[in-house]
């Protein structure tokens, strides 16, 4: 169960478009919409646990064209989100969602694809009560949401507290293209394994 807890804190603490998006949301519109879209990601999280769990996101993505399909409107959300980071000046962006609430945390969460990498991994991945798959899932979901919510709430205040600094014009201009290049890092890596699957 260790070893679980361990895999789950660093695969959810390393950046990904949801702690990314939460903490622009944090910086950008505070404490309220931040935590309406960080519901939002709470549940587009655990429908992707349910997707991993059920064997549906499986199912779907066994066909080609639906995972090329999914891929490309991923792929292309989320460099849209990492140009908007990349060009945002000398404000430091996290990522600007336009109108941040409980739909687009979901949306978000459905599309990213390294929501379903991670659910995937923990998932089939750890044994931690092999007698009964019911048990083992069910420790696995409160266990993992539990990290979930305490880390997304981590970069929520963190996104809070940024927009409260007040940073040079050049280090924010700097913090913005390395969380676009976080971004783009992604997107490229999620491409790849598919590509060359």
């Amino acid at each position: 169960m260790f070893a679980f807890a361990f895999a789950v804190i660093l695969l959810l603490i390393t950046p990904g478009p949801g702690v990314l998006s939460l903490a622009g949301v944090g910086t950008a519109y505070g404490w309220k919409t931040g935590v309406q879209y960080l519901g939002g990601l709470w549940i587009g999280n655990n429908l992707v646990s349910l997707a991993v769990i059920s064997g549906l996101a499986a199912l779907l993505l066994a066909d080609p064209l639906v995972r090329n399909v999914l891929l490309f409107i991923s792929a292309t959300y989320l460099l849209f989100m990492a140009s908007k980071v990349a060009f945002a000046g000398s404000k430091v962006a996290f990522i600007h969602v336009t109108a941040p609430g409980l739909v687009t945390g979901i949306t978000l969460q459905l599309i990213n694809p390294k929501a379903y990498s991670v659910h995937t991994t923990l998932f089939t991945g750890f044994v931690i009560y092999s007698e009964s798959f019911a048990i083992e899932t069910g420790i696995k979901v409160v266990l993992s949401n539990l990290i979930w919510v305490l880390i997304h709430f981590f970069w929520l205040y963190a996104g809070v507290k940024v927009n409260e600094l007040d940073l040079q014009v050049r280090t924010q201009k700097i913090i913005n293209l390395v969380m676009a290049i976080c971004l783009v890092i992604v997107v490229s890596l999620s491409v790849s394994s598919v590509l060359f699957y």
